[in-house]
């Protein structure tokens, strides 16, 4: 992943130039085939295995409409390119790239093979043939962050990032915003291990944070490492990315971000098989379903259960948006004025920390 990626807001430009064009109609003579290119295991019980989960609900409800074929532990880079032009060459008309540093290599194999459909998950470049989904994972952060300004005993949490992409950013931002609305002083302190899922150094992180007096850590990484950690040490918790961790912190875990890619995969082959496929991008949230909220841990008490379920329900309806101002960046400059609410353009380019959080050196 390359630095020149994180600041997405001359590359949203770039895309919205790109035409978005309808795709050719699939000769249903033969199932779609359809490729899925993964940057860990199906079996990391984070982002890749809600990929895989949801590559299952495809072949459920489409049936023998659809095969599905998967490549797993794909390094972001050169060895990407291989993959998906081999997927290409296998007869796959569908393929999902399921990893952000994944782009360059969509692009450079989509022009190879303009008959063929691709998507690119968290991704913003977009061809004739190649569209770009993602999640509005940072609502899911609003939630969490409320319960770690209601439990946490120190006021400091910790957060576990893979790479200071603007996604990651917004997640940082969300979270330690919603904690300072129930605990003003709340702060949160960032590191990030350059991988998605290296869980040696989720767990050194982790433990470093908990040395350092912080009793709540959140993550941007795809494994449970962080939690079990959390588990091992005592503290008040932690939360799930991407699936439900509990199994691996009964106690930690307090709830999870749940990734729900199945309904987006079958709206997408069936578009595909139909003729009806068009190039743009997909950017759902809470109020479509995409981003669930696990069940709360023991540690969750009613009250705070409520208080977080407000702060969803709130996204759900509109009526709450984390990122309406008055917000400052951490230096105490005013970025979002009061009564104000960032666009999603603004969203996919944050490159800046809020008030409360401690940038990583």
């Amino acid at each position: 992943m390359t630095l020149n990626r994180r600041n997405l807001l001359k590359a949203g430009a770039v895309a919205a130039a790109l035409p978005l064009l309808g795709s050719r109609a699939f000769a249903q003579t033969e199932p779609l085939k359809v490729g899925f290119v993964l940057v860990g295991t199906i079996n990391d019980n984070g982002w890749n295995y809600a990929h895989n989960q949801a590559r299952l609900y495809l072949e459920e409800q489409l049936g023998d409409a659809v095969e599905t074929v998967y490549v797993e532990n794909v390094p972001e880079g050169p060895d990407c390119e291989r993959v998906l032009r081999e997927l290409a060459q296998q007869g796959c008309k569908l393929i999902f790239a399921t990893s952000f540093g994944f782009g360059d290599s969509v692009i450079k194999v989509a022009e190879q093979f303009p008959d063929i459909t691709f998507e690119h998950a968290t991704g913003y470049m977009r061809a004739a043939n190649v569209g770009t989904y993602n999640a509005r994972f940072h609502e899911g952060r609003a939630v969490c962050g409320t319960i770690a300004g209601h439990l946490s005993q120190t006021g400091k949490a910790g957060y576990i990032g893979s790479f200071p992409i603007p996604e990651v950013v917004m997640g940082i931002n969300a979270f330690v915003l919603a904690a300072r609305k129930v605990n003003p002083d709340f702060t949160i302190t960032p590191v990030f291990i350059s991988s998605w899922n290296d869980p040696a150094r989720e767990a050194d992180a982790a433990r470093a944070m908990i040395d350092q007096g912080i009793d709540v850590i959140a993550q941007h990484t795809d494994g449970p490492a962080a939690l079990q950690v959390a588990e091992e040490r005592g503290i008040v918790g932690g939360f799930g990315q991407g699936a439900d961790m509990s199994a691996f912190a009964p106690q930690a875990q307090l709830t999870s971000i749940i990734d729900n890619w199945g309904p987006h995969y079958v709206k997408t082959a069936q578009a595909v098989i139909d003729g009806t496929w068009e190039s743009k991008d997909s950017w759902p949230g809470l109020a479509e379903g995409e981003v669930e909220i696990g069940p709360y841990g023991p540690k969750v008490t009613e009250e705070v259960a409520a208080a977080a379920e407000a702060v969803k329900q709130g996204q759900i309806d509109g009526s709450f948006n984390i990122f309406t101002g008055p917000i400052n960046d951490h230096t105490g400059v005013e970025r979002v004025a009061a009564g104000v609410t960032m666009t999603d353009e603004e969203l996919l380019g944050m490159d800046w920390y809020v008030e409360g959080v401690n940038p990583p050196a």
